[in-house]
C-alpha cells in the first residue's frame, strides 16, 4: 500500500512540474470589422512546419495554447472558412496578440469527380490517377499523357498543360531530367507511376515560395511505393529488311537517396536518338553568339515526321543520375553522347520574281553528315527555407563533318565542311534568409566558347566573279569564333506582407575574335585570296552595367510585377584589314509590367507589356566576305544593329477540373524597329548579302486558342484550337525594297477515343492557310494544307495488340498541282507475361513511297524541293522487361 501511494505522490508532482515548466500563449482572433471570431482553428508549429499545439477560439474571439518555452522559431497559424489563413510570428510568449482575419471567398481546396476517371485538385496542384487514363496496349507514361484532358504532348515530345509549355517534369519532386524530359517520358513504365500532378506556379527555390510571383507550370510524376524498392526497365532488340537494325536498354530507380534513368540505344531505321537530348525550355542568356555560320547545304529537311525521312546509322550514351546527399542537398550528374551517321538526297528548284527578272536555281545534293555530341552536367543543389545553393558545371563537344556532292543549274562540285564547337561553361547561384527576413542573392556565369569551321570546296564555282572567269582548282573558307562571357550580380529582396521588392546590380563582358579566310588555289597549285577584303580579323568588347528594380504583390486574386531595369552599355570593335575602328555607348531603360487577376479559384486573366531595347551581335558587323555556304556570300556596310520593341499582350485560362474542362486564350502585338536592314544580290548563280544601314519596322500579330474536354459518356478526350498570325515587314532584293505581309490561319482538333474495352482510336487533324503578298507589284500567293493522322489499336486474347495507323497530307498551292501522300504503318505485338517478353512484329510505310515533294510559297518566291525517303522497312523485334 505505501509503494501505491508513493507511486501516486511521484506521477502527481511530474505532472505539477511539467505544467509549471509550460507557458501559455494567449490573444484574441477578430475580423476587419473589430468582431470576434468564434471557432478559429490556432495551431502552434515549428520551423520546420509540423504542429506543436493547437487551440480554438470562443465565443468571444480569445485563444490559449500551451507552450514549451524552450522552443524557438514558433509560428501561430490562423485558419477559419471564409477568412484568409493568417501567419503571427511569435516573438514574446508574455504578450497577448491581437490578430485580424480578412475575409475571403471559400475556395473548395479538393474536387473529386465521382464519375471515373477522378481529377482532384489541390490549392495549385492538379491531380490525375494514371490508371484512370490508361489501357493495356500502353507501355510508357508519354502513352498515358496524351490522353489526358489539358495535357498535350507535341510530336517532338515537348508538354504543355492548357496552352502553356511545361517548365520542368519531376519525378517524385525531384528535377532529374532538367528541361530534357524526352527520355523520361517514353522510358518510365506507366504502371509505375501512380499519378501526375499538374503544379500551377511551380517555384522551385523553398525560400521564394511565401511570397510566389511564378507563373510557371509543371509536371511531377508521382511513383508507386513498390516501384521506389526496385531497379526496372527492358531491353530491346530487333532486326529487319532491308538491313535494318534496332536495339535499346533502359535502366532506372526511383527511391528517397538515389534517381537514375540511364539509356543505351542505336539504330538505323530512322529513329534519331539525338531527340532525347532535346532541351525544351532553353534559358534566355546575354551570351549572344552566332551558331555555326558556315554550311553545306542551301536547302531544309521534309515537312514530315523526322521518323519518314531519315536515313541514319546512329547510336547514345545517356546517363541521368541524383544522389541525395542530404535532407535538402543532393548532386545530379547528366552525361551523353550521341553519334551519327546520316545521308541526304534531294534536289530543288526556286524561282524568285522580281521587277522585270526571275531569278532561278536548280540545286542537287547528295550530303553524308557525321555529327557527335559529348556533354556532361554537374549540380550541386542545396535547397531550405533559409538558403538555396546551386552550381552547374557544364562542358560540351560537338564535331561535325558533312561530305556532300552538289549541283547547281548543272554545275557539279564536291564540299567538305569541318565543325568543332567546344563549350566550357560555370553557373553559380546562391541565395539567403537573412535574421530580417530579406534575402540576398549572388549569382555568378562564366563560359568559354569556341567554334573553329571550314569549308571547302572543289572545284571552285563561280569562277566570273572569284577567278575572272578562269576555271581553278579549289575555294577554302575558314572561320574561328573564340568567346568569353561572364555575368555577375548581387541583389536583396525586401519582403514584407504580400509586397516584395527586390533591387538587382551587376555586370557583363563579353569578348570575341572573328577570324576568316576566303582563299582559292589554281589549278598551278598557288594559292590566294578568292577576293579582295575577304580576310576578317575583328575584335568584339561588349559590357553592360545593369541596376534592377523589381516590385511584386501578391495575394489570393491578383498577381502583379513591376520591372524596371536600367542598363548602361558598351561595345567597341576593331578589324585593321578593313581599317575599322570603332564604340558605341548606350543607356536602356526597359521596362515591363505583368498583371494577372484570379476571377475564381480555377479561371484567371492576365495582361503584360514590355519595352525592350537591343543591340546586334559581331554578325552584324564584319566586313570582310564571308562564304556561308556554296552559293551564298554575306558582308557588311552598317554600324551595330539596333532595335526596340513594344509588346503586349493577354491571356484568358479557365478549367473546370470537376467536369475536365481545359481552355486558353490569348493575343500578342508587338511592332519592332530596326536602324539597319539585310540587302540581298541575287543571280541564277549565287546570292550575295550585306547589312546597310536603313530604318525599317516588323509588326506582327498572334492569336491562340485551345480546348480540350474529358467526354465521360464515350470514354474520350477531345481538343480543338485555333490560330492566327499576321506579320508585315521589307526586304530589299536587287536593290528593289519590297514590303510583304503574311497572315497564316491554322485549325486543329482530335481525339483519344475508347471505342470498346478492347478497342482504342485516335485522330489528329491540322488544317493551315498561309497568305502571302507584297503590296509594290500586286503579287500574292496562297498555301494549304491538310494533314491528318489516325490510329487503331485492338486488343485480342488479352495478350495480343494490333496496331493500325496512317497519315494523309494533302497540300494545295497557287498556280501549283496539288500533293497528295498517304502514309500506312501495322504492327502486332503479342505479351508473353511469365516471361515480361514483348514480341513484335511492325512494317512502316506500307505503301513503299520512296520521294516526298515538299513546297514552299512566300509573297514573290517559289521553292520546290523533292527528297528520297526510306521505303517499306520490316522489323522483328523482342523487348524484356525487368
Amino acid at each position: 500500500m505505501k509503494k501505491v501511494l508513493f507511486l501516486l505522490i511521484a506521477l502527481i508532482s511530474v505532472g505539477t512540474s511539467t505544467a509549471f515548466a509550460q507557458k501559455q500563449i494567449k490573444g484574441n482572433v477578430k475580423d476587419e470589422k473589430a468582431k470576434p471570431i468564434p471557432s478559429v482553428m490556432v495551431s502552434l508549429k515549428d520551423k520546420e512546419g509540423n504542429t506543436m499545439a493547437f487551440s480554438r477560439t470562443n465565443d468571444k474571439g480569445d485563444f490559449m495554447v500551451n507552450v514549451d518555452p524552450a522552443g524557438t522559431d514558433l509560428i501561430l497559424e490562423f485558419n477559419i472558412l471564409g477568412y484568409a489563413k493568417k501567419l503571427v510570428t511569435v516573438t514574446d510568449l508574455s504578450k497577448p496578440y491581437q490578430v485580424v482575419l480578412a475575409e475571403s471567398e471559400i475556395a473548395l481546396k479538393t474536387v473529386e469527380v465521382k464519375n471515373r476517371p477522378k481529377l482532384s485538385s489541390n490549392g495549385d496542384t492538379l491531380n490525375y490517377k494514371t490508371s484512370d487514363f490508361s489501357d493495356k496496349q500502353d507501355r510508357s507514361i508519354g502513352d498515358v499523357l496524351k490522353k489526358m484532358p489539358g495535357i498535350e504532348v507535341a510530336e517532338n515530345g515537348k508538354i504543355s498543360y492548357n496552352g502553356k509549355n511545361i517548365s520542368n517534369l519531376y519525378i517524385d519532386g525531384d528535377n532529374l531530367l532538367e528541361d530534357k524530359y524526352g527520355i523520361g517520358t517514353k522510358s518510365i513504365p506507366h504502371g509505375a507511376v501512380d499519378k501526375v500532378q499538374v503544379i500551377e506556379n511551380d517555384q522551385p527555390v523553398k525560400m521564394l515560395r511565401k511570397n510566389n510571383t511564378s507563373e510557371d507550370v509543371a509536371l511531377n510524376l508521382v511513383i508507386k511505393d513498390e516501384a521506389k524498392l526496385k531497379v526496372m526497365g527492358d531491353i530491346k532488340a530487333g532486326l529487319g529488311t532491308p538491313e535494318r537494325f534496332d536495339g535499346n536498354a533502359n535502366a532506372m530507380m526511383f527511391n528517397k537517396k538515389v534517381k537514375f534513368l540511364n539509356n543505351l540505344k542505336g539504330n538505323n531505321i530512322g529513329i534519331d536518338p539525338g531527340i532525347d537530348l532535346t532541351s525544351f525550355n532553353p534559358q534566355a542568356s546575354d551570351n549572344s553568339k552566332p551558331s555555326n555560320l558556315l554550311a553545306a547545304g542551301a536547302a531544309g529537311v521534309p515537312t514530315l515526321p523526322q521518323s519518314r525521312t531519315l536515313f541514319n546509322k546512329a547510336g547514345q550514351a545517356n546517363l541521368n543520375n541524383l544522389f541525395k546527399l542530404g535532407n535538402d542537398l543532393q548532386l545530379r550528374a547528366n552525361v551523353s553522347y550521341l553519334y551519327d551517321e546520316r545521308k541526304q538526297v534531294y534536289n530543288k528548284s526556286s524561282e524568285t520574281r522580281l521587277a522585270g527578272q526571275t531569278i532561278s536555281y536548280q540545286e542537287n545534293q547528295d550530303n553524308f553528315l557525321n555529327p557527335q555530341k559529348l556533354r556532361g552536367q554537374f549540380t550541386l543543389n542545396g535547397n531550405t527555407d533559409g538558403y538555396f545553393f546551386n552550381n552547374t558545371l557544364a562542358v560540351e563537344y560537338n564535331p561535325t563533318r558533312t561530305n556532300s556532292g552538289v549541283f547547281i543549274n548543272g554545275v557539279g562540285a564536291f564540299q567538305s565542311l569541318s565543325q568543332d564547337m567546344f563549350n566550357l561553361s560555370n553557373d553559380l547561384s546562391y541565395r539567403k534568409k537573412l535574421k530580417s527576413g530579406n534575402m540576398l542573392h549572388l549569382s555568378s556565369n562564366l563560359s568559354h566558347t569556341s567554334q573553329p569551321e571550314t569549308l571547302n570546296i572543289k572545284p571552285g564555282l563561280n569562277e566570273d566573279i572569284l577567278n575572272q572567269g578562269v576555271p581553278y582548282n579549289s575555294l577554302n573558307q575558314y572561320l574561328s569564333l573564340p568567346t568569353w562571357y561572364t555575368n555577375n550580380a548581387v541583389s536583396m529582396a525586401f519582403p514584407k506582407g504580400n509586397f516584395v521588392q527586390t533591387y538587382r546590380a551587376g555586370f557583363l563582358l563579353q569578348h570575341q575574335n572573328l577570324e576568316t579566310n576566303l582563299s582559292k588555289r589554281q589549278n598551278d597549285g598557288s594559292t590566294e585570296l578568292a577576293m579582295s577584303g575577304s580576310l576578317n580579323d575583328l575584335n568584339w568588347l561588349r559590357s553592360r552595367v545593369y541596376l534592377e528594380n523589381n516590385y511584386e504583390y501578391k495575394s489570393d486574386k491578383i498577381t502583379a510585377v513591376v520591372r524596371v531595369p536600367l542598363s548602361y552599355n558598351t561595345i567597341s570593335y576593331d578589324d585593321a584589314n578593313h581599317a575599322i575602328d570603332k564604340q558605341l555607348e548606350r543607356l536602356f531603360v526597359n521596362p515591363s509590367v505583368y498583371f494577372k487577376y484570379q476571377t475564381s479559384a480555377e479561371n484567371y486573366i492576365s495582361a503584360n507589356y514590355v519595352y525592350r531595347n537591343t543591340l546586334g551581335t559581331i554578325d552584324d558587323v564584319y566586313y570582310g566576305a564571308v562564304l556561308r555556304n556554296y552559293r551564298s556570300l554575306f558582308a557588311n556596310n552598317a554600324p551595330v544593329s539596333e532595335s526596340s520593341a513594344h509588346t503586349i499582350g493577354g491571356t484568358f485560362n479557365f478549367r473546370k477540373a470537376i467536369h475536365m474542362i481545359f481552355g486558353n486564350i490569348g493575343i500578342v502585338y508587338s511592332t519592332t524597329s530596326l536602324n539597319t536592314i539585310s540587302s540581298f544580290t541575287l543571280t541564277n548563280n549565287t546570292q550575295q548579302r550585306i547589312v546597310l544601314p536603313l530604318e525599317n519596322q516588323l509588326k506582327n500579330l498572334s492569336l491562340n486558342s485551345g480546348l480540350s474536354k474529358y467526354l465521360f459518356a464515350l470514354k474520350s478526350t477531345v481538343n480543338a484550337g485555333f490560330s492566327y498570325s499576321h506579320s508585315s515587314y521589307e526586304q530589299l532584293q536587287n536593290n528593289e525594297l519590297l514590303p510583304f505581309e503574311s497572315d497564316t490561319y491554322t485549325y486543329k482538333a482530335g481525339i483519344e477515343a475508347k471505342l470498346a474495352k478492347f478497342m482504342n482510336f485516335n485522330y489528329n487533324g491540322t488544317f493551315s492557310n498561309n497568305k502571302n503578298k507584297t503590296s509594290s507589284n500586286g503579287i500574292s500567293t496562297n498555301y494549304q494544307q491538310l494533314r491528318q493522322q489516325a490510329g487503331l489499336t485492338v486488343t485480342m486474347l488479352k495478350s495480343v495488340f494490333l496496331n493500325f495507323s496512317a497519315e494523309h497530307i494533302f497540300t494545295q498551292q497557287s498556280t501549283q498541282p496539288d500533293l497528295k501522300y498517304l502514309f500506312a504503318d501495322f504492327n502486332v505485338r503479342y505479351k508473353l507475361l511469365k516471361i515480361k517478353t514483348d514480341l513484335e512484329f511492325g512494317i512502316t510505310n506500307l505503301a513503299n513511297v520512296k520521294r516526298f515533294e515538299a513546297i514552299n510559297v512566300s509573297a514573290n518566291a517559289l521553292t520546290v524541293g523533292t527528297y528520297q525517303i526510306p521505303g517499306r522497312v520490316a522489323m522483328l523485334k523482342a523487348t524484356f522487361n525487368y
